[in-house]
């Protein structure tokens, strides 16, 4: 399956999930670091990159629905696609929920709950990004 989404020959929603991807995964990484070292600096750049991760990903989720509404119906690479979509909006969502917790604190500081908001969304990354591969090997043959 050829993706309908194109610039320049070259499929988008591949090219554009690598922003919120980097974005949200370096915010959990800034929100460790954090947590060890008690920056302020370090929790208001994550709100920043949550933010712009949500916006990231609501955008390759454009490109990623076209293309997905090309996937013939009733085939395994259909159910596979939705779980994928599916599963990025929850991340999404779960940052979303982050980011609006920590809106209403001093200086962005993450408490408990807008932590383990993210690190859910992050953990459940992993699983969308693996289910991604797996619609790419199907749809390649």
């Amino acid at each position: 399956m050829e993706s309908r989404a194109k610039a320049f020959g070259h499929a988008l929603h591949p090219m554009l999930i690598v922003f919120p991807l980097g974005l949200l995964a370096t915010a959990v990484i800034f929100d460790i670091i954090y947590l060890f070292t008690d920056r302020q600096g370090l929790a208001m750049a994550a709100g920043y990159m949550i933010a712009a991760g949500i916006i990231g990903g609501l955008v390759a989720a454009v490109f990623g629905l076209i293309d997905y509404l090309a996937i013939p119906s009733g085939t395994r690479a259909k159910r596979i696609g939705a779980l994928h979509g599916i599963g990025n909006v929850v991340i999404v969502g779960l940052f979303a929920i982050s980011w609006f917790i920590r809106a209403n604190t001093v200086a962005w500081e993450p408490n408990g709950a807008a932590l383990f908001f993210s690190f859910a969304g992050a953990i459940l990354a992993l699983g969308t990004a693996w289910l991604g591969g797996e619609l790419v090997e199907r749809l390649a043959v």
